[in-house]
C-alpha cells in the first residue's frame, strides 16, 4: 500500500508547467514517428467511412459460421489509426477482422500534413475535473459510425462479421475512448462492445467521476512501470482497475513506457500481443481450452512485473 501512495503523490506533485511539458513531449515523439508510421502503413488498407480514413486489416483462415469477431481501435492523441500496426496485424492473423478510424485530432500516417484538429487537448490532461460526457464526443462519434456501417449488413467489405462478437482496444486518449464506450460514460455506453482493452489508457476523469463499475463487460487494462503518467492511475489503490467492475485484468509490463503500445518501440510488442490475444480469444471467442489461462496461474513472463485479476 506504501507503494500507492508514492506513486499518487508523485503525481499529484506534477505542476502545471510540467503536466504541459509532458503532453508537448508527447506531440513531439509523434511527429518525429511520422516518417516511420508511415512506412508501416503501407500494408495496411484505407477505405473511407462517412467521410472518415479508416485503417483496415482483413481476418485470416476460413470464416466461422457466425461470421469474424470485430476489433475496432482508438488511436492517442495526435497519434493516428496506424501508429499500433502490429497489434493490428496479429489480432487479423488471429482471426479478427480489424478496424481504425483517424480521429479530428490525428497527425500521423495518412493524417500527416492534412488533419484540422487542434494540437491542444480539449480539456487539460492535468484537469481531469474539467472532463466529461462532452469531451471528445467526436471520438465516440466516428467509433459509432464505423460500427453501425460494419454492422449495417451481415458482411463489411466483403467480411462476413458476427454483430455478437464486437471488442474495442484504444491506447492513451484513445483508452479514454473505449473505456467511455464501454461504460466509463454511462451516457457514451454501447450494449453491443462485449470486451475492452485498455493500453496506458487515459482515464484520471472515470476516476474521478465516471461510471466504471457499470461497465459490467470483460475488461484488460495494460501498464508500464516506466509509463509514469497514466499506468499509476489504474494501478493505485482505488484507481482505475478498482473502480472497475469484474471480470477484470491488469497486467504491467517491467520497463514499458507510453509509447511501447506503438510502432516505435519493438521491444514488448510479443508479449503485448500475447496478453491481448488471450484476453479476445478468451472473451469474444470463447476458446477452449482457455488461451488466458496459462498467463494468469503466476507464472509470470519476464516482461510482466505485476498482475490482478478478478474474474468473477
Amino acid at each position: 500500500m506504501t507503494h500507492h501512495r508514492s506513486l499518487q503523490e508523485n503525481s499529484q506533485r506534477l505542476s502545471p508547467p510540467a503536466i504541459l511539458l509532458t503532453v508537448a513531449l508527447v506531440v513531439i515523439v509523434l511527429l518525429l514517428a511520422i516518417v516511420f508510421v508511415r512506412v508501416r502503413a503501407d500494408t495496411t488498407t484505407h477505405i473511407n467511412v462517412a467521410g472518415r480514413d479508416v485503417a483496415m486489416w482483413k481476418p485470416a483462415g476460413p470464416a466461422p459460421v457466425s461470421g469474424y469477431p470485430v476489433i475496432l481501435f482508438s488511436h492517442g492523441f495526435t497519434g493516428c489509426n496506424t501508429q499500433t500496426v502490429f497489434l493490428m496485424e496479429a489480432l487479423a492473423q488471429d482471426g479478427y477482422l480489424v478496424l481504425a478510424p483517424n480521429h479530428r485530432d490525428a497527425r500521423c500516417g495518412t493524417a500527416h500534413g492534412t488533419s484540422s484538429g487542434p494540437l491542444h487537448p480539449e480539456e487539460p490532461f492535468g484537469k481531469a475535473n474539467l472532463w466529461s460526457d462532452a469531451t471528445y464526443r467526436d471520438r465516440r462519434k466516428d467509433m459509432e459510425v464505423l460500427l453501425d456501417a460494419v454492422l449495417k449488413d451481415n458482411s463489411f467489405e466483403g467480411v462476413p462479421v458476427d454483430p455478437n462478437r464486437i471488442g474495442l482496444a484504444g491506447h492513451s486518449l484513445g483508452g479514454y475512448t473505449v473505456l467511455g464506450l464501454a461504460g466509463g460514460w454511462s451516457s457514451w455506453k454501447d450494449p453491443r462492445i462485449k470486451a475492452v482493452l485498455a493500453l496506458s489508457p487515459y482515464c484520471t476523469p472515470y476516476v474521478q467521476k465516471g461510471d466504471l463499475s457499470d461497465m459490467k463487460i470483460p475488461v484488460m487494462f495494460q501498464g508500464g512501470t516506466l509509463d509514469f503518467g497514466i499506468t499509476p492511475t489504474v494501478r493505485r489503490l482505488n484507481g482505475a482497475y478498482d473502480h472497475s467492475s469484474a471480470p477484470k485484468i491488469y497486467v504491467e509490463f517491467r520497463g514499458a513506457g507510453h509509447f511501447a503500445w506503438t510502432d516505435l518501440n519493438p521491444r514488448f510488442q510479443k508479449v503485448i500481443d500475447e496478453y491481448s490475444l488471450a484476453f479476445f480469444d478468451r472473451y469474444l471467442k470463447h476458446a477452449d481450452p482457455d488461451p488466458l489461462a496459462p498467463f494468469l496461474d503466476g507464472r509470470k513472463p519476464g516482461a510482466v512485473s505485476f498482475l490482478r485479476t478478478d474474474l468473477q
